[in-house]
Formats: structure tokens, C-alpha cells, sequence
């Protein structure tokens, strides 16, 4: 048992310890303070809610429940997880993440408050940023409280902690993706039930067309033109993911997640100015 809570310390929560570490000081020493201060809201609003809490404990509930009864953690005896936890975790994220983002500008607008935000001595990326990295806060919380699963499979064996946490940062990116889906999506309407509904119909497209049947259905529509198979693929959520969560570290699968997050967050801002136009 001590070998094991080593392992984890060491492999993850040293990592998770330097990635936070990380995050806080460019909060305070690069962002200017008016992200600070919508960051700093955002995350109390977030924590004095039961919405963060609901969210983190049906995540945790649901995907450890799930990997251990039906994906067979013990059974498959596996050193990385990834058939039998990390490929689940993305379909749990497409629920979650819009979820936790429905809000992000929807009830700013039903509330009438984003007229007034707007109007303060604040830049509309400022909010933006703030907002999305509260958001972000709760979702990289539901990643950093499933260690339980790794304290149990580093327990029980010598796993490939390397390829684990290589895991659970392409599930960080694809929730991140997801939400800045939810935080475009939010810009746009008033409700929330709205916004969570068709953030998880779009975040569910750009993860489905990354599946293999929907490669060859295009080839077999566009023979002549196999080139657009491997566009929508490489558009896809999924393709990318599968690199980097088996430990597969290609700096494209890193620009991809990255440029999919500052487009969705300009759409965002797009959005906000057709709302105040």
C-alpha cells in the first residue's frame, strides 16, 4: 500500500501540484487584474452553489462506477487504463462539461447582467478568459479527485503511470474543448436548458465524426476525393484524443486542442457583440 501512494504522489500528485502551481502564478503576475477579478467571482459562484459539487460527485460516481462494473478495470488487468476508463471519459465530458458552462453567459443575459459587466472598465476578452478559466477550475477538479482509481490499480500492480497521465491530460483538453463549445453556444441564447442542449449535440458531432464508420461512409460518398475523409477526421475531437491519451505526445494533437479553444472563445466574443449590437 505504501508502494502504491507513492506512486501516486509522485506521478500525480506532484504533476497536478505544478500544473496549479503554474495556473496561479499567471493568473496573478501576467493576466491583467480584470481577469483576476471575473475569475475570482466565476470560481465563488461556482463553489457557494451546489452546481460544481453536483457535477464533481455524478462525474466521479458515474465514471469510477462504470469502469469498474462494466469496463473491467480489475479483469482486463490492464497497465494504462485505457480501454477500461479513459475511453469512457470523453462521452462523460459531453454531458458535464456543457453542464458546467451552460451558465456562462446565458444567465449573464436572462439576468440582464452582462449588459452591465460589459459596460465596466473591462474588455470583453477579459470576461471571457475569466469566466472560461473558472470553469475550467471545476473541471480539472473532477480529474484531480479520481485518483482513487489510480491509487487502486497502482495497488494491485505495476502499472504505466506515464501513459495514465498522459490520459488524463487528453481528458482535460477534450473537456476544455467541450466547454469552450458550451461557452460559444452560451453567448448566443438566453437559456440555459438551450445552451446545455445544444452544446452536448455539438460537442457529441465533433466527437462522432471521428469514429472509423464515418471515415469510410465519406469514402464511399467522395471515392474520387479521399482527401475529405482525412479533413473531417482531423477535425474531430476524437481523432486526436487517442493519440495523446496513449501517451503518444505529437505537438499537432497539442495545437489542435489549443486552436479549437481560442476559435471557440473568439466565437464567443463574436457572439457577446452581435448581442450588444
Amino acid at each position: 500500500m505504501g508502494n502504491a501512494i507513492t506512486a501516486v504522489l509522485l506521478d500525480f500528485a506532484l504533476p497536478a501540484l505544478v500544473v496549479s502551481a503554474v495556473f496561479l502564478a499567471l493568473l496573478k503576475f501576467v493576466m491583467p487584474p480584470a481577469v483576476r477579478t471575473v475569475f475570482k467571482r466565476e470560481v465563488r459562484s461556482y463553489f457557494m452553489s451546489p452546481i460544481a459539487y453536483v457535477c464533481v460527485v455524478t462525474f466521479l460516481l458515474v465514471s469510477n462506477g462504470i469502469s469498474f462494473w462494466f469496463g473491467g478495470v480489475l479483469e482486463r488487468g490492464e497497465a494504462d487504463l485505457y480501454m477500461s476508463y479513459f475511453q469512457y471519459l470523453p462521452w462523460f465530458f459531453i454531458v458535464v462539461a456543457p453542464a458546467v458552462g451552460m451558465r456562462l453567459w446565458s444567465e449573464e443575459q436572462r439576468l440582464g447582467t452582462m449588459e452591465l459587466m460589459l459596460t465596466m472598465p473591462i474588455a470583453p476578452w477579459q470576461a471571457i478568459v475569466g469566466k472560461y478559466l473558472a470553469a475550467s477550475v471545476v473541471l480539472f477538479s473532477m480529474l484531480v479527485l479520481s485518483f482513487p482509481i489510480v491509487l487502486t490499480v497502482n495497488y494491485l500492480g505495476s502499472p504505466d503511470n506515464g501513459v495514465m497521465l498522459a490520459g488524463f491530460v487528453a481528458s482535460l483538453l477534450v473537456a476544455l474543448s467541450f466547454l469552450s463549445i458550451t461557452s460559444l453556444v452560451s453567448a448566443f441564447t438566453r437559456s440555459q436548458i438551450v445552451a446545455l442542449l445544444i452544446s452536448i449535440g455539438l460537442c457529441l458531432f465533433v466527437w462522432l465524426v471521428g469514429l472509423q464508420p464515418v471515415s469510410d461512409s465519406l469514402l464511399k460518398l467522395f471515392p474520387s476525393m479521399p482527401w475529405i475523409s482525412s479533413f473531417v477526421s482531423g477535425l474531430s475531437v476524437l481523432t486526436h484524443f487517442n493519440e495523446l491519451s496513449k501517451g503518444i505526445l505529437v505537438s499537432r494533437d497539442l495545437i489542435f486542442f489549443l486552436s479549437f479553444i481560442v476559435f471557440c472563445l473568439f466565437g464567443t466574443a463574436v457572439g457577446l457583440r452581435l448581442n450588444r449590437s
